[in-house]
């Protein structure tokens, strides 16, 4: 979000803290936003779960002392939309990969849900012998990569163009949706893009300052109580008090 939480003179002056949400655009990694984030507030920073290069989306940034709430952020359940690209394998699952046409459209458009045991793909970051699999699969190295059980809560069909179908896909953390769209067939995920962390949209990503001038909540994950100043970009906006999960602006002044 836009919005940065500050406690006001009347409150133990510290760096603010907070939740900013970013919608991540193709092409970056989520370590290049997490950068951009923390040399616009000048403070520490980190991400609560990452998204693929290729992917785009809703990213949560954690700023200041809210680094510490990371692992309450990361369990969080993710909603995404995807489109598959029907009739064509990709060697990662993804646009990245090496594309090879088949021409075989999978007749069943449906996608596991429930509890699945998914076999971790060679792009992803997990370690194995202290490497990540990425860096293995960059120089062309293959290994037995491990498995994992997830959840997939949600796996709706939207709409099947041709050799085009798009889903959305509520799931746990730890999810591959590529490894999800491969399990169609001949079929790789051509777009991702992910809607929801929680009760996070991605529709919030750079909104809270408009709302906060009419009044509205934005969340909030500072331990302080409050009255906190709520600013944008320098500009004083409001000033607020924690309710819950959210800042409840008191007084706008923007």
């Amino acid at each position: 979000m836009d919005v940065s939480a500050e406690t006001t003179p009347s409150v133990a002056s510290g760096p603010a803290a907070g939740i900013v949400l970013v919608d991540k655009p193709a092409g970056a990694t989520s370590h290049d936003m997490v950068e951009r984030v923390r040399r616009e507030r000048g403070q520490r920073a980190g991400h609560a779960g990452t998204l693929d290069p290729f992917a785009t989306g809703l990213l949560l940034v954690l700023v200041g002392r809210a680094t510490r709430l990371q692992r309450y952020f990361l369990p969080l359940p993710k909603t995404y939309r995807a489109t598959a690209r029907l009739g064509w394998r990709s060697t990662t699952g993804d646009p990245d990969g090496e594309l090879s046409h088949t021409g075989a459209i999978p007749e069943r458009l449906e996608l596991p849900t429930g509890r699945v045991r998914q076999r971790v793909p060679m792009t992803s970051a997990v370690k194995v012998e202290g490497e990540r699999l990425y860096r293995r699969a960059h120089r062309g190295e293959t290994v037995e990569t491990p498995e994992r059980e997830v959840d997939v809560y949600r796996a709706e069909l939207l709409r099947q163009e041709g050799d085009s179908a798009e889903f959305e896909i509520e799931c746990s953390t730890g999810t591959y949706v590529r490894t999800l769209i491969e399990t169609l067939g001949d079929a790789y995920c051509e777009q991702l893009r992910r809607i929801a962390v929680g009760p996070f949209r991605v529709e919030s990503a750079g909104g809270e300052a408009e709302r906060v001038a009419h009044g509205a909540a934005v969340p909030a994950a500072d331990e302080a109580e409050g009255p906190l100043r709520l600013t944008s970009e320098g500009r004083l906006l409001a000033v607020a008090r924690r309710r819950g999960a959210a800042l409840r602006p008191e007084v706008v002044l923007a």
